[in-house]
C-alpha cells in the first residue's frame, strides 16, 4: 500500500496538470516547450531564455514530477503513459518545441489539431545511425546542430522520398551553456603538481555502452593507477539499471577517490575533469569542444539503431570526428589506459586549435545557438500567420 501511494498521487497530479493545460486560453499557449526528463532542458533552456528575452513567454510542460521548470508561471506536470499520449494528441498549440525523437512512430503522435512541431537536437552526433529511421520525419522544422544534419536529413527525404523539411542553422545549447559556465561562473579545475588526474568516466546507454564492455574492469584499472574517477551515467543506463550506481559505488567506495555524478543536467563534472574517457557518447563531444580538451575512447561496437543506415552512403560524424578530438583504444587493450591517458594530458594543450577547428566546422553559432534558434522559431511563426 505504501508503494501504491506515491503512484497514484503522481496519476492524480499528472491528469491535474492536463487539465490545468488544458483550461489555458489558446492566445497563451501559442508556443509550447516540452520536457520529458529535466535532463531535455539543458538543450532546450537557451531558445526558450532567449525567447523570453524579447518578452515571448512560452508554456512549459513536462512529464517528471522532479523537474525544476515546474516554479515557473505556466508550467504543468503531465507525467507519463496515458496522460502523456492524451496530451500529445489533442495538444493545441500554435507550435511545440522538443527534443524529442522519434515522434508519431510509437504512443507519442501527432495532435489531431494543426500544431507546427520544432525539434532541437540533444547530440551533435550524425541522424542516421545513433537514431532510427523515422525519427525526425514527423517534425516540420528541424533546428540543426550543424551542416552534416542539414546533409543528412536532405539525403534521408531524397532516399525515402519524403517531404521537405524547414532546416534551420541553429547549433547546440549545451555547448553554449557549457561555455558560458566556464567564462562567468567556474573556472575549470586546475590540477595541482602531484594531485591525482581527475578522469571523468561518461557511458553512453545500449549495447555499445561501456557498462556492457569492461566498466569494471577499467573502473579498477583506473583506480588502481591512483585517478580520481568521477563515473557519469547516460539517463536511460540510470532508468534500466537503477540499482548499477550504488552498486559500484559501494564496491569502490574503499578506493576513496571515486565518485557517482548523479546530475547529467549539470556542467560540475565536466569542468573539473583532466580528460574524460567515454565510447560513443555525444557527452565526449560536448566536453572536447567546451574544454577544448582531449577525449580517450574506448572503441566498443558503434551506437546503431537505424539498421538502414549505410542507405545514406554518408560517413558518420560521432565516427570520423573521434580521431581530430582525441584517442581511440581497442577494448582488449584497456591495460594500456593509464599510459594513453598521462600522455593526452601531458600533451593537452597541443590539442587545443585542432579541437577548435573541428568545433567551428563542425557547430553553427557557437556561444550563440539560443539566439540563432529563437530567430528561427520567431520567423517559422510569422510565416504560418
Amino acid at each position: 500500500m505504501r508503494r501504491l501511494i506515491p503512484k497514484l498521487k503522481t496519476i492524480w497530479a499528472s491528469w491535474a496538470g492536463l487539465k490545468a493545460f488544458n483550461r489555458l486560453p489558446l492566445r497563451e499557449k501559442e508556443l509550447v516547450f516540452y520536457a520529458e526528463t529535466e535532463a531535455d532542458w539543458a538543450y532546450l533552456n537557451p531558445v526558450l531564455h532567449a525567447l523570453e528575452s524579447r518578452n515571448h513567454l512560452p508554456v512549459r510542460i513536462c512529464s517528471d514530477p522532479s523537474d525544476s521548470s515546474l516554479r515557473y508561471p505556466k508550467s504543468f506536470f503531465v507525467g507519463l503513459g496515458w496522460t502523456q499520449s492524451v496530451l500529445f494528441r489533442t495538444l493545441e498549440a500554435k507550435a511545440v518545441v522538443m527534443t524529442l525523437s522519434d515522434l508519431g512512430t510509437s504512443h507519442l503522435l501527432r495532435s489531431v489539431n494543426r500544431v507546427h512541431y520544432f525539434y532541437i537536437f540533444h547530440s551533435i552526433a550524425s541522424t542516421h545511425r545513433v537514431y532510427r529511421q523515422k525519427a525526425f520525419d514527423a517534425y516540420d522544422t528541424v533546428l540543426c546542430v550543424g551542416p552534416h544534419h542539414e546533409r543528412e536529413i536532405r539525403r534521408m527525404e531524397a532516399v525515402y522520398g519524403l517531404p521537405a523539411k524547414r532546416l534551420m542553422p541553429h547549433g547546440y545549447g549545451r555547448l553554449d551553456t557549457l561555455l558560458h559556465d566556464i567564462e562567468h561562473i567556474k573556472e575549470p579545475f586546475i590540477r595541482s603538481p602531484g594531485a591525482p588526474i581527475r578522469v571523468l568516466l561518461a557511458p553512453t546507454w545500449g549495447d555499445s555502452s561501456l557498462v556492457n564492455h569492461s566498466l569494471d574492469s577499467l573502473l579498477a584499472i583506473l583506480l588502481k593507477a591512483g585517478f580520481h574517477v568521477t563515473l557519469r551515467f547516460h539517463p536511460m543506463t540510470r532508468r534500466h539499471l537503477p540499482r548499477l550506481a550504488e552498486e559500484l559505488a559501494a564496491k569502490y567506495s574503499s578506493a576513496g577517490n571515486m565518485q557517482i555524478d548523479p546530475l547529467i543536467n549539470t556542467t560540475q563534472s565536466l569542468l573539473d575533469a583532466d580528460i574524460m574517457i567515454s565510447e560513443w557518447s555525444g557527452a565526449a563531444l560536448d566536453y572536447a569542444f567546451a574544454r577544448l580538451r582531449p577525449v580517450l575512447f574506448i572503441d566498443t561496437p558503434p551506437k546503431v539503431h537505424n539498421p538502414e543506415h549505410d542507405k545514406l552512403k554518408l560517413p558518420y560524424l560521432e565516427e570520423e570526428i573521434r580521431g581530430q578530438i582525441g584517442r581511440i583504444l581497442p577494448p582488449d587493450r584497456i591495460q594500456e589506459v593509464p599510459g594513453v591517458v598521462a600522455d593526452l594530458i601531458a600533451h593537452a594543450d597541443d590539442w587545443q586549435e585542432r579541437i577548435r577547428a573541428a568545433r567551428g566546422a563542425t557547430v553553427y553559432n557557437v556561444g550563440h545557438s539560443g539566439e540563432a534558434g529563437a530567430d528561427a522559431i520567431l520567423e517559422s511563426l510569422s510565416a504560418l500567420g
